[in-house]
């Protein structure tokens, strides 16, 4: 049978209520008195019942997490830092995924309040504008990463998408590449917009012309850094390409080889984030470095204070990027 918090109370010559708010935690209970309940509630192997304990409390527990695909390399980094973070305060994640679609999105977040959880942490988003209509009706805080949509209930997280762009196109302007290729990101996300505009801004501030041409369309996704081999339709050819993300580096990686372009003795590559893969690519890749397990994690801190006194500013976050410079970017010949 269930041991049940009168059982703990018994063993433990108190009243169910002192239980019960020494488990939680209150002030008013001694910590001596904590302490004795909680060896007493081990020993008899009491657990709480979250349904019980959120009817009293109006939470329960729960955090709710949004993201675009468990596959993810970037999104499973995230999601270990929010994990990290909810358990050693005693919270559980409920995980959602929205495959890329705003409006599964935006289901998949009334979904989670329909379960009760506590607060939202949305790991995929580019359609935060869209939750206005929805704020009253979910009433809990709404923390998102990487996707900027200050309000009420909506609070971020983000790295500096424009600044990691810049860094990675000066960094091959300062090894001498003149003709920079960018494989650009999906249409319509904020990063890519961004990413783009900084890349722009490093060639502006080293008097080098923007063409064009040189900007190539990209998914984010491995098969989109296929796009790559476009480049080489004109002339002059890059001999440097920046890329959206490292998913994008990597497909690019593997479609320049399979047409004989060597990487970096062609071409030079830098991709964005910094995945584990990253690393192990033949050659390593050049890359801006997103602290993807640190962005969960303060996410993660920013919804349970927001969660204990939504009445305290909290204020957005922007994360700088760091260059990785590995050996997937050289000189050009």
């Amino acid at each position: 049978m269930r041991v049940s918090i009168k059982d703990v109370a018994k063993v433990a010559g108190v009243s169910h209520s002192t239980v019960s708010r020494a488990l939680a935690g209150n002030p008013l209970v001694s910590e001596r008195t904590r302490r004795r309940i909680e060896r007493h509630a081990q020993k008899l192997g009491y657990t709480p019942n979250a349904l019980a304990r959120g009817l009293v409390t109006q939470r329960t527990c729960a955090l709710g997490v949004i993201v675009t695909s468990i596959a993810d390399p970037f999104v499973a980094e995230v999601v270990r830092g929010i994990d990290q973070v909810a358990g050693d305060n005693g919270y559980r994640v409920v995980l959602g995924i929205s495959r890329n679609d705003p409006a599964r999105e935006v289901n998949a977040v009334k979904e989670l309040r329909e379960s009760r959880v506590d607060a939202v942490i949305v790991a995929s988003s580019r359609v935060g504008s869209l939750y206005g209509p929805h704020l009253q009706e979910i009433g809990v805080p709404i923390v998102l990463i990487n996707s900027q949509h200050p309000g009420t209930f909506l609070h971020s997280v983000a790295v500096d998408d424009m600044l990691g762009a810049k860094l990675a196109t000066q960094h091959l302007i300062a090894q001498g590449h003149r003709v920079i290729g960018h494989l650009r990101g999906p249409a319509g996300y904020r990063a890519t917009k961004n990413r783009l505009a900084g890349y722009r801004k490093a060639l502006r501030e080293a008097a080098l012309p923007f063409d064009p041409g040189l900007i190539q369309a990209g998914d984010g996704r491995v098969e989109g850094g296929a796009q790559a081999i476009t480049f080489w339709e004109q002339t002059p050819a890059p001999t440097a390409i920046f890329c959206y993300n490292d998913m994008t580096a990597i497909g690019a990686l593997h479609a320049l080889k399979q047409r004989g372009i060597r990487v970096p003795q062609d071409v030079s590559l830098v991709g964005f984030d910094d995945i584990a893969f990253a690393a192990y690519c033949d050659p390593p890749l050049t890359t801006i470095r997103q602290p993807m397990f640190e962005m969960g994690k303060r996410a993660t801190q920013m919804a349970l204070t927001l969660m204990r006194d939504p009445a305290i500013p909290v204020p957005d976050v922007i994360i700088p990027g760091e260059l990785i410079t590995r050996a997937s970017s050289i000189a050009p010949r």
